[in-house]
């Protein structure tokens, strides 16, 4: 059988990979240097492939370097999972987590969110990472994180999910355009759309993604604006009069019109919703953890996380 690397030496390539300087490489890893240099070449000599090209002026990581970092990141996030484990002796409800969650989920839930989860495991610690759904998947994938606060539907391959409640959204506009309700019609959407320019998020955040069926006329007609970066920015472009949007229960409930001229309406039959849940690497060494925070949320979100009403 063929010796493998050891967890050091990988760390190793995963800082050099990182900071592509061998000091600032080394110095991140605690070790001089040299040893770190020594470290890299044992490894390469193990497998007997080169893992980084070096000169006097850079480092360059070859594409077999870059394939051992993916994975390497995944055995060190394993790794020390196993001995956090072992550190809480029975209760996997203690430690780190490193949770990535979506800008359109976390200014709204964590702050109601984080004082709840104190009380009931006084003994876990959140390291939050915000961005969005891709990026926080494919660090997910590379073992940068534990753990993902996301909406949902979104492929993800090679992850296990835990639903956890239902957002759905509302047609936001600024209060002097608001639709006036007609007695004995119902909200008509796509006339909404037709008659405003309509602003989104960039194609990359999840209220994109969760769209409207209405959203693919729209979009085909050229009434489309996805220049926002945030809800937030969102909120303030409607509030000025430049159009409008959709805008999740979450932030609505969460205070994001105070302040503002935005007023939301109700969808009716039109009404689409994502669903927040989490997401984990399949087989991952702390998923009893994940399992038992995933039915702590259920809990209290059906207890906590209200449907925006009328008032």
């Amino acid at each position: 059988m063929s010796a493998l690397p050891n967890l050091r030496h990988l760390r190793y390539l995963v800082a050099l990979h990182d900071h592509l300087h061998f000091g600032r490489a080394a110095a991140a890893c605690f070790v001089t240097q040299s040893t770190l240099s020594a470290g890299i070449r044992e490894l390469e000599a193990q497998l007997g492939a080169q893992v980084a090209e070096r000169s006097k002026r850079s480092v360059v990581i070859t594409p077999l370097g870059h394939r051992l970092v993916a994975r390497s990141r995944l055995l060190l996030r394993e790794a020390e999972a196993l001995v956090a484990m072992a550190a809480e002796d029975g209760n996997p409800m203690a430690g780190t987590i490193d949770l990535g969650v979506l800008p359109t989920i976390g200014p709204f839930l964590l702050p109601r969110l984080i004082p709840a989860l104190g009380r009931q495991f006084p003994q876990l610690r959140l390291a939050l990472r915000e961005d969005k759904t891709g990026n926080l998947l494919d660090q997910l994938a590379e073992g940068r994180l534990d753990l993902v606060l996301m909406a949902f539907p979104y492929d993800t391959p090679g992850m296990e999910t835990r639903m956890l409640f239902d957002d759905a959204y509302r047609f936001a506009t600024r209060d002097d355009d608001a639709p006036r309700p007609v007695k004995g019609r119902r909200f008509d959407l796509q006339a909404q759309i037709d008659e405003r320019n309509l602003l989104l998020l960039e194609h990359d955040h999840c209220l994109h993604s969760h769209a409207l069926p209405a959203l693919q006329h729209a979009a085909e007609v050229g009434r489309v604006n996805f220049s926002s970066t945030s809800l937030h920015t969102l909120v303030a472009m409607v509030s000025e009069g430049m159009g409008a949007t959709f805008l999740p229960d979450l932030a609505i409930t969460g205070g994001i019109l105070k302040g503002t001229r935005v007023v939301v309406q109700p969808l009716g039959d039109a009404a689409n919703a994502r669903t927040i849940g989490l997401c984990w690497r399949r087989n991952a060494a702390r998923r009893e953890t994940f399992l038992e925070l995933g039915r702590f949320l259920h809990t209290w979100a059906a207890r906590h996380v209200k449907p925006w009403a009328p008032a």
